[in-house]
């Protein structure tokens, strides 16, 4: 005898009392065994609420005064808790957590760290809660049904119609509702990009299994490249950004740029590298990947326009969710060429469907609004406060550190004399301040590229919250000092 029950909780409670009664075990004891198990496996949580003995004796085909017995025989042995009026609950109890499971390790540096200072994610305090639930609920008012099902791949037509002239109107990209496609942030989108090209390499014979990228980078996001069947070649970068002139004859399957904003370094692409790899694409058919990861946060600049303005056909443009609003949300954008439209929807269909219609709704009423504009701009004062307040603590208090990369985005690169410790050893020290950054080194995809670099930190500042930023900045001198 096996059942499913519902409970005052909303959820399903299983239990199997067959493999018990065919062991020769009476009902009532079976009942209390199954009962007690789900307990003791952490199945029913203390404070959970069982069904009354009616609806389980019901549910179970057994009668009330069976469950009724088994209920007091468990609350006698303090499995179970009853009052009066209400109802049966499971006892707080302590319960052994499961073997194998172990809490999650954190990162050395942030096991311990009182001061978040890494860099690459926002101030996920700012996320506009209130303004969200609103969108939401109007978005769900005026939703078609269909919206519900089962959809294109390419996204919810609402959020790539707002995005398309969004995008238009604030990063001068040119595209369209039928060549936007919705992804699962931007690392999803990367996967998604790289084995199409891997895939149409294949297909054309060409040997394409290379995927250019700038010397720094993200660690995880050249893994996602390796995952996805490519080879991350890196280049040389300078104060102008990538040396895309370096392409020249390679047979790259694409070449994989942050423009806009160079991350790490800071670094903004020069016009004519801009050309240059444009070129480079139409020449050899391959594709340009501009990463516009922070491209809404310009402070000391007029803002650059999106490098997929200069050839929609070779430039595949892939936006993101993760700082403007936060990472959580799961949501990013890729503007792609007509070629690949095809190919990337149908991996992207075959990798987990589509992306949240509600979210997707969501984002579009927010954008459609104004909403989001206003947001963004709270978001890119509240920033630029918060680096202006970094770069004069550095400049009173650390004055031997030479700080870059400060134009736009969400971190800054603190750059040390020679003779300052190695990387290695400041981070050791930043442990002691109860404080996490990140080496610039870490960054570094060929450790050839700059052999003879001076030690230097990325410093995020947007993720601490009001209250401790200044002492994060304390924390920060601090160490600086040591140096």
């Amino acid at each position: 005898m096996s059942t499913t029950s519902w409970t005052a909780f909303g959820g399903d409670l299983h239990l199997d009392l067959s493999g018990r009664r065919a062991a020769g075990i009476g009902l009532r004891a079976a009942l209390e065994d199954a009962l007690r198990e789900a307990v003791q496996d952490g199945r029913l949580a203390p404070g959970t609420r069982l069904p009354s003995s009616r609806a389980l004796g019901e549910d179970l085909g057994i009668a009330r005064n069976t469950v009724v017995e088994a209920y007091g025989q468990l609350t006698a042995e303090g499995w179970l808790a009853s009052r009066q009026g209400s109802g049966t609950t499971v006892a707080g109890r302590t319960t052994p957590r499961p073997p194998g499971r172990r809490a999650a390790e954190l990162p050395r540096g942030r096991r311990t760290a009182r001061y978040d200072l890494m860099p690459g994610r926002p101030d996920v305090s700012l996320f506009p809660r209130t303004a969200w639930l609103s969108a939401a609920r109007r978005a769900l008012a005026t939703a078609p049904h269909e919206a519900f099902d089962y959809g294109s791949p390419l996204g919810r037509i609402e959020l790539r119609q707002a995005l398309t002239d969004y995008l238009a109107r604030v990063r001068g990209v040119r595209t369209d509702p039928d060549h936007l496609l919705i992804c699962s942030g931007f690392t999803q989108g990367i996967g998604l990009l790289c084995t199409a090209l891997r895939e149409r390499g294949a297909v054309r014979a060409r040997g394409t299994r290379t995927l250019a990228v700038e010397g720094y980078g993200l660690p995880p996001q050249r893994e996602m490249v390796r995952a996805a069947g490519l080879t991350p070649a890196p280049l040389p970068l300078d104060c102008s950004g990538a040396r895309t002139d370096l392409l020249g004859a390679r047979r790259d399957a694409a070449v994989l740029l942050t423009p806009a904003h160079q991350y790490p370094t800071g670094a903004a692409l020069a016009a004519e590298r801009r050309s240059a790899a444009v070129g480079w694409a139409r020449e050899q058919d391959g594709y340009v990947i501009e990463d516009d990861y922070d491209g809404e946060f310009r402070y000391d600049r007029q803002p650059l326009g999106a490098m997929q303005a200069l050839d929609p056909e070779r430039v595949v443009y892939a936006g993101t969710a993760a700082k403007s609003l936060a990472p959580g949300l799961r949501l990013a954008w890729l503007a792609l060429p007509d070629a690949l439209v095809e190919p990337v929807a149908r991996l992207k269909q075959l990798a987990d469907t589509m992306s949240p219609a509600l979210d997707q709704l969501t984002l579009a009423e927010l954008i459609t609004s104004g909403t989001y504009d206003r947001h963004v701009r709270r978001c890119r004062l509240h920033y630029r406060r918060r680096r202006d307040a970094l770069v004069a603590a550095l400049a009173e208090r650390a004055p031997h550190v030479r700080v870059t990369g400060i134009a736009a985005g969400l971190h800054a690169v603190l750059q040390l004399p020679p003779g300052a410790p190695s990387e290695v050893e400041l981070l050791a020290r930043a442990e002691e301040f109860e404080l996490a950054v990140t080496g610039l080194s870490w960054h570094l995809a060929d450790p050839a590229l700059a052999p003879d670099a001076p030690p230097a930190l990325v410093v995020g500042y947007a993720t601490p919250p009001d209250r401790l930023f200044p002492a994060a900045l304390d924390a920060l001198c601090g160490l600086l000092r040591t140096a």
